[in-house]
């Protein structure tokens, strides 16, 4: 299990948006969660953290080597980098969540002509993902990029109450050439920040079990 203390994952964390209680008051009881395996090419071993906030309104995920590039010095893979985490989450009895937001946040330098695109979808297991949804950037682009995916309270997929069912997040950065020169520049989009202190933050919808 990641130590789930760690402060400087959390700096960016923010509260669930209000869409009417229940689902927006978490258990009094802290939650754990364990990391079950991590699968990609964007998140070699040992290069992507998790970590819950001492609210339990959402939990984060913090990548290292998480990026995809094309031109000088990239390989021909390199183009496409993906990432998949299966997640243990422990929640204290009689209740139940699901997922009303997602952030993900990091960094991107495009030249003119090429572009960046990341997707991402969660599932529980056993159960049908939810569609991919996409964010694309056109270049010229160098710097911070933001994406939000918003789930309306009505459409929110909760996990069963009282079964015991990994949590599946899928998420992808895609760049292309275009028509910029890759024989003499390169263009990438990353999913840390250039310090390294950006984290993607899925923030939490909960109610009680019958």
């Amino acid at each position: 299990m990641f130590n789930l203390g760690i402060a400087a994952a959390l700096a960016a964390v923010i509260v669930i948006p209000p869409g009417g209680a229940p689902n927006t008051t978490p258990p009094p009881d802290h939650m754990t969660i364990d990391v079950v395996t991590v699968n990609g090419s964007g998140c070699p071993a040992g290069t992507a953290a998790v970590a819950v906030s001492p609210d339990n309104k959402a939990f984060t995920v913090t990548y290292s080597q998480f990026m995809a590039q094309v031109g000088v010095g990239a390989l021909p893979t390199d183009f496409r980098k993906n990432c998949q985490l299966n997640l243990r989450i422990n929640i204290p009895q009689g209740f139940t969540y699901g997922i009303a937001q997602a952030d993900y946040r990091g960094f991107a330098h495009l030249e003119r002509g090429a572009s960046g695109v990341e997707r991402a979808n969660y599932y529980f297991q056993g159960m049908s993902p939810t569609a991919y949804k996409s964010h694309s950037y056109p270049g010229p682009y160098s710097d911070d990029w933001q994406a939000t995916d918003t789930t309306e309270l009505a459409a929110i997929v909760f996990h069963p109450c009282g079964e015991q069912r990994l949590f599946n997040i899928n998420t992808e950065l895609r760049v292309s050439a275009g028509s910029s020169d890759p024989a003499t520049t390169t263009s990438f989009i990353s999913m840390d920040s250039t310090d390294g202190s950006v984290e993607t933050t899925y923030h939490f919808a909960w109610k009680e079990c019958p």
